[in-house]
């Protein structure tokens, strides 16, 4: 067991020890489906190449570069571990696996997981061999026809075409290993309270046992203590709020509050007790802000705050969906803010918790956005809503986050004007966010056919300025347009 030294794939929620198991796998095209009836779960042979974990097959990246359509991929790879202390699991993790992902362990499946921006792990424990050599499989599904799955920009014809990129099929965010103890935490929740200077935390076990222990919180700023308390974590889960004693800093509003322009950040450690014993521990970190509009203004931090957004499409030739490396996604971050702007809006796509991060620490505001289906069926909502419901629960604790687009120019709800199920379907997944996460606006269809928005965007594509100066050359002008793109009740 090692500690890569590198930036922990999950930043809000870290251990000392972890496995990077990215690097070459593996891998074998399986366009007959034959794979699961012929088991290749326990067939070695039939891996005839070698993959670059984390990126995708179409990708140079990867090794691979086949960017024609093989909707079912396999990926093997053999791994070590070093002797487990008593009592220990292990944790297989995967930041995202497009679009259908099922995972064996030494020919033993462990899991299934559909959805493919978001984050899901096994625990492997019970499949694992005493030592030696362990195998992990993955067979990966993506249907490049399927429009009912939410895709954002992934083509689904054999060359891309207009504003649609190749695709990214199976693995493309890291994969990762974790010791973990049997009883453990397992997601941490930060709710900043800027009026009462205070943090609202939430943390979730991996089980409800039949008896109570305490959480220890300990905070601090820029290295320096801030402040510790101990909460009650009953059935599963413990929640409290904690004031900020900063002796002081609260009389220089910069150095506590974040912002672009001063992104501070509260470091966490939290730790699960039993008695005087630590059973877990973990790292975390806050940012204390608000966000939302009022008078027509957004406010971040109860004051005015203009917007000066890029639309992040996130995309890189050589890899895809995927980072070409962990350092591409600081750089990102550093580009944006060396052009001047203070902000991005991730377009079509769900990004790597790393980007967050440096969007956290290096200052820059992000509206997150699903990324869309293309028909709208029963199945797209119910495709859609489900992973929508897990990308707000992984991100919702970034500081950097002040929006929630859920849809973007009536992609999948193509009839929003004549349809009233459409018309359901969207303001319910406005509210549903809401209710998910009072705390930030969010944009129920962020472009044209406003319906239920905090914000109202207007996506306007005029290529001059002189074209551009007449509809919104006037403070009535955008009030006209406004009024001319809200579908009826």
């Amino acid at each position: 067991m090692v500690d890569t030294g590198s930036l922990h794939p999950r930043p809000q929620l870290t251990r000392a020890r972890w496995v990077d198991l990215g690097g070459p796998w593996g891998f074998a095209y399986d366009d007959e489906d034959r794979g699961l009836t012929e088991g290749w779960q326990d067939r070695a042979e039939v891996f005839d190449r070698t993959i670059t974990v984390p990126f995708p097959p179409e990708s140079t990246a990867s090794g691979i570069a086949d960017p024609s359509f093989h909707p079912v991929v396999w990926y093997r790879r053999t791994f070590t571990l070093d002797e487990a202390q008593p009592g220990e699991r292990w944790l297989l993790h995967f930041g995202a696996v497009d679009y259908r992902a099922t995972v064996w362990v030494n020919d033993q499946r462990v899991g299934e997981h559909q959805g493919g921006h978001t984050p899901f792990s096994f625990d492997i424990t019970a499949a694992l061999k005493d030592d030696g050599e362990q195998v992990v499989v993955v067979r990966a599904e993506d249907q490049p026809w399927d429009l009912t799955q939410p895709r954002g920009k992934q083509d689904w014809e054999a060359e891309p075409h207009r504003i649609w990129y190749r695709r990214t099929t199976g693995i493309w965010q890291p994969v990762w290993l974790e010791p973990v103890p049997a009883l453990r935490i397992d997601k941490v929740r930060w709710t900043p309270d800027l009026d009462r200077a205070a943090l609202g935390v939430e943390v979730r076990l991996n089980a409800a046992p039949d008896r109570s222990f305490r959480v220890r919180v300990r905070l601090s700023l820029r290295g320096a203590f801030l402040v510790e308390t101990t909460l009650t974590a009953a059935r599963g889960a413990a929640r409290g709020e904690i004031a900020l004693d900063p002796g002081g800093v609260l009389m220089n509003r910069d150095g506590l509050v974040w912002s672009p322009r001063y992104p501070n950040l509260i470091d966490a450690e939290i730790e699960l007790l039993d008695g005087d014993d630590v059973l877990d521990r973990v790292g975390s970190y806050a940012g204390l802000r608000s966000c939302g509009v009022a008078g027509g203004r957004f406010l971040l931090n109860g004051r005015p705050f203009y917007l000066r957004m890029v639309l992040g499409q996130n995309y890189w030739p050589e890899s895809h969906l995927a980072a070409p490396s962990p350092d591409a996604l600081r750089r990102e971050v550093e580009l944006v803010k060396e052009l001047g702007f203070n902000g991005v809006r991730i377009h079509q796509k769900v990004e790597d918790p790393r980007f967050l991060y440096w969007c956290d620490r290096l200052g820059l505001i992000v509206w997150g956005e699903m990324a869309n289906a293309y028909v709208f069926t029963r199945e797209a909502v119910d495709r859609l809503t489900r992973e929508w419901l897990e990308v707000v629960d992984r991100d919702a604790s970034h500081p950097c986050i002040v929006a929630w687009v859920p849809f973007n120019e009536s992609w999948g709800v193509p009839n929003l004007e004549r349809d009233p199920v459409q018309r359901h379907y969207v303001r319910a997944l406005y509210h549903l966010t809401k209710a998910l996460d009072p705390t930030r606006p969010a944009i129920g269809n962020d472009g044209w056919e406003f319906l239920s928005n905090d914000i109202w965007g207007i996506h306007d594509y005029t290529p001059t300025g002189e074209t551009f100066r007449e509809p919104y050359g006037t403070p009535e002008a955008p009030a006209r347009i406004l009024a001319t793109t809200v579908p009826p009740p």
